[in-house]
C-alpha cells in the first residue's frame, strides 16, 4: 500500500515537470516570433503651392449682344447680311420701305422754311419799329431838355415844358412796346416747333436703315424681304463672340470666398482645352429661386469655338497658398467623427498614427496645416490596413517600402 502511494506521487511529479517543460517551450516560441511586416507605399510631405478651387456647372453667353428692334413699322425692303455674317459697329444690315417717311421729311422741311421766312420778316419789322421808336424817344428827350433850358431863361412857358414832357413819356412807351415785340417769342416758338418736326421726321426716316450697334456675328435673321416685323420683335440679332461669359450659380458659403479678378478656367466640349479667364461678377444678391449666388467668368474665345447657350464647367481659384505642406490625398485617414490622421513612417520604418489638421484639398493633394513638417514620410497605399491594427500590434510592426507602380502597369 505504501509502495502504490509513492508510485502515484512520483507519477504526478513527472506530469508537472512535463507540463512545465511544455509551457516553457510555448513561451519561448512566442518570444522568438518575428514582428509583423507590412508592405506599403510612402510619400514625403513637400512644400509647394496649392490652390483652393471652386467648381460649378455654367451656361455660356456672349460678351455682348444686340437684338435690334425696328423703331418704325414698315415692310422690309432689303437685307444686306445673312446668318453667320461678320459685321462691324455701324454697318448697314437692312432697309425698310421709306417713301412715306421721305415724304414726311420733305413736307416738314417746307414748313420749317416757311417758319424761317416768317421769323425773318417778323425780326426785320421788329428791328425797324424799335429803331424808329428809339429815334422818336431821342428826339422827344432833346426837345424836353431844350425847353427846360429855355424855361430857365424865360424864353418859353411852363406849358411848353409840360407838352414836351408828355411827348417824351409817349415816346418812351412806344419804345418799350417796340422792345417787347423785338423779343419775338411767338415767332421763335413757331420756328422751333417747325425745326422739331423736321428733326422727328428725319429720325423716322433714319430708322428705316437698320445698322449694327456692335461688332460681331449675325446669329438670327428670322424675317424675309417684304415682311413687316411685328412690334417689339427683333429683325436681326448680333452677338460678339470674341469673348465668352460663363454664368454659374454657386452656394453662398463658397461664393463668399470669391471676388472679381480671381483666376478661373472654362471647360466645354467646344474647346480642346480649358480657356483661361477671370471672374467679372459676383452678384451682390441671392437668386430668389435657388438662394445661390450668380458668378460670371469671362475668357477670350479664339475662333468663336464656344457657342452661347452651351453647357460648360468653371473652375475658380478662390485661394492660393504658396508654401504649403502638401501630401497625397491617399495618405489621409478620416474617422467617422471627422478627425484626420496619417501613418507617419519613421527613419527605422516603424509606423505611427499621427493626428493632423487639414487645410486646402485640391484633387489628389491635401494641405496639412499642423502635425507634419516637410520631408516627413507618410504611408499612402497600405495606410488604411495599418490603421486597423491593434495599438500593441502596430507598435511591433515594421513596414517594407514598396516601389510605386510604373505608369501604365496593369499587372496588378
Amino acid at each position: 500500500m505504501q509502495t502504490l502511494k509513492l508510485a502515484h506521487i512520483h507519477s504526478l511529479a513527472i506530469g508537472a515537470i512535463a507540463c512545465a517543460v511544455f509551457l516553457g517551450a510555448c513561451s519561448s516560441k512566442e518570444e522568438s516570433e518575428p514582428a509583423p511586416t507590412v508592405t506599403v507605399q510612402v510619400a514625403a510631405a513637400q512644400t509647394q503651392p496649392i490652390q483652393q478651387l471652386i467648381s460649378a456647372d455654367a451656361v455660356l453667353y456672349p460678351i455682348d449682344q444686340a437684338a435690334i428692334v425696328p423703331q418704325v413699322s414698315a415692310p422690309i425692303k432689303k437685307f444686306y447680311v445673312q446668318r453667320g455674317s461678320q459685321v462691324h459697329a455701324g454697318q448697314l444690315l437692312a432697309e425698310l420701305e421709306s417713301q412715306p417717311l421721305q415724304g414726311a421729311v420733305t413736307e416738314n422741311q417746307g414748313n420749317y422754311q416757311q417758319a424761317q421766312a416768317a421769323y425773318q420778316t417778323a425780326l426785320q419789322n421788329a428791328q425797324q419799329q424799335l429803331t424808329l421808336a428809339q429815334q422818336q424817344l431821342d428826339a422827344a428827350q432833346k426837345l424836353y431838355d431844350s425847353r427846360q433850358n429855355l424855361l430857365k431863361q424865360g424864353a418859353v412857358s411852363q406849358k411848353d415844358v409840360q407838352d414836351a414832357q408828355i411827348a417824351l413819356t409817349q415816346a418812351q412807351n412806344q419804345y418799350d412796346s417796340a422792345k417787347k415785340q423785338y423779343d419775338l417769342k411767338a415767332a421763335e416758338g413757331q420756328l422751333n416747333a417747325a425745326r422739331g418736326r423736321v428733326t422727328s421726321a428725319q429720325a423716322q426716316l433714319d430708322y428705316a436703315k437698320i445698322t449694327s450697334p456692335i461688332a460681331g456675328v449675325v446669329t438670327d435673321r428670322p424675317y424675309f424681304t417684304g415682311e413687316t416685323v411685328p412690334s417689339g420683335q427683333p429683325i436681326v440679332t448680333v452677338m460678339n463672340l470674341s469673348s465668352i461669359v460663363a454664368r454659374s450659380h454657386i452656394a453662398q458659403d463658397q461664393a463668399a470666398r470669391l471676388k472679381v479678378g480671381d483666376s478661373a478656367t472654362i471647360s466645354s466640349t467646344g474647346a480642346p482645352k480649358p480657356l483661361e479667364g477671370k471672374v467679372t461678377l459676383v452678384s451682390p444678391a441671392l437668386d430668389p429661386n435657388s438662394t445661390t449666388v450668380e458668378v460670371w467668368v469671362q475668357a477670350p474665345n479664339p475662333g468663336d469655338k464656344l457657342k452661347p447657350g452651351a453647357n460648360a464647367h468653371v473652375s475658380i481659384v478662390a485661394q492660393t497658398v504658396q508654401n504649403a505642406v502638401v501630401i497625397p490625398a491617399a495618405a489621409l485617414l478620416t474617422e467617422t467623427n471627422g478627425a484626420t490622421s496619417v501613418m507617419l513612417i519613421g527613419s527605422d520604418n516603424k509606423p505611427k498614427q499621427q493626428d493632423v489638421k487639414v487645410g486646402i484639398r485640391n484633387g489628389d493633394n491635401v494641405q496639412i496645416t499642423d502635425g507634419l513638417k516637410p520631408g516627413d514620410r507618410v504611408a499612402t497605399t497600405g495606410a488604411y490596413e495599418l490603421s486597423t491594427e491593434d495599438p500593441d500590434v502596430l507598435a511591433k510592426t515594421t513596414v517594407q517600402i514598396a516601389k510605386p507602380a510604373a505608369a501604365g502597369d496593369d499587372s496588378n
